[in-house]
């Protein structure tokens, strides 16, 4: 292979550029003539950290600039987490690779106490996510949860000076920062569901870039692929972003078998449904599918109704 400069978009957090740089070694490693370079851009999400995600336009929040500076031909691809990103990609690009999974898990990370069940009777949390306000208070309605934005090193910051007895992370963030020391426990799947793609990476790029497309394929994780097909075609029927409490996890088991579990939720936690299916893992679209008109039919769409959403 001739000797090359590929460009990757990246945001300028730890954690964006963590991202970023990890791909960018992969494909020296894979490709030692081609050289990666990255472009820090800054996002809307990045901007406005003074309002919770659910109010500024969820999804769409950390990819829209990358996405506008792809089709504009100034960088060739971009790293995101899976879980930022929107259901629909925007005409022109395509996600070329989806990584294996480091870690679906909800991180609850305290000073003071080492699980959930220590803390006591109206203790502060710190969250950004719906989904897990939702699922939390579900468990434990008289915790006092509260907004909590910004990077992660931020977050526990906010923590360490007495602002939150406990908050809630991505377990998969810490770990990629080296901060898996900071996790107390992680919130198991019964108690609360992840984030659709919640410790993957997605590799989104130019749908007409047969070139990139190919170059990144050695990237792309097969069981993760399919389990985000099912997870995301789940979302996508419910309309989800983060403006409502959505959860949900896929995995492929033994037999070549998905499995998939979801929840909607009331923001309050009071009513939650939620269900699992499973079936071939060449029909993850249909079983994400099915599911989400199971729970709607469940009493998700009436939950949905009510802040604003008809499905």
């Amino acid at each position: 292979m001739n000797s090359d400069t590929i460009t990757i978009g990246t945001r300028a957090s730890k954690l964006a550029l963590w991202q970023a740089e990890y791909v960018a070694a992969q494909m020296e490693k894979q490709y030692p003539a081609v050289c990666v370079e990255l472009r820090k851009m800054t996002t809307k999400g990045d901007r406005i950290l003074d309002a919770p995600l659910a109010k500024i336009g969820g999804k769409g929040l950390f990819t829209k600039e990358l996405e506008q500076a792809m089709l504009a031909g100034e960088i060739d691809l971009a790293v995101h987490s899976l879980k930022d990103m929107p259901t629909e990609v925007p005409a022109g690009l395509v996600i070329g690779a989806i990584t294996e999974r480091l870690d679906a898990g909800d991180a609850f990370v305290s000073v003071r106490y080492r699980a959930m069940e220590e803390l006591p009777q109206g203790a502060r949390v710190g969250t950004s996510s719906l989904r897990r306000r939702a699922q939390l208070l579900a468990v434990r309605p008289d915790l006092e949860i509260l907004d909590l934005r910004g990077n992660v090193n931020t977050r526990l910051a906010k923590l360490d000076a007495g602002e939150f007895d406990a908050i809630v992370l991505a377990a998969a963030g810490l770990k990629r920062l080296g901060l898996g020391q900071r996790i107390c426990s992680i919130l198991p799947r019964t108690m609360i569901l992840p984030a659709v793609g919640q410790g993957a990476l997605a590799i989104e790029c130019r749908a007409d870039d047969a070139r990139i497309c190919s170059l990144i394929d050695f990237l792309r994780d097969p069981h993760m692929t399919a389990a985000a097909r099912a997870e995301r075609a789940f979302l996508r029927r419910v309309e989800g972003g983060c403006q409502i409490p959505v959860g949900v996890y896929a995995e492929v088991g033994e037999g070549n078998i998905l499995h998939v579990e979801a929840m909607i939720a009331s923001v309050d936690g009071m009513r939650v449904c939620r269900s699992r299916s499973m079936g071939a893992v060449d029909a993850a679209e249909k079983i994400g599918v099915a599911l989400a008109e199971e729970l709607l039919d469940a009493g998700g769409r009436d939950i949905l109704k009510e802040i604003g959403i008809t499905v």
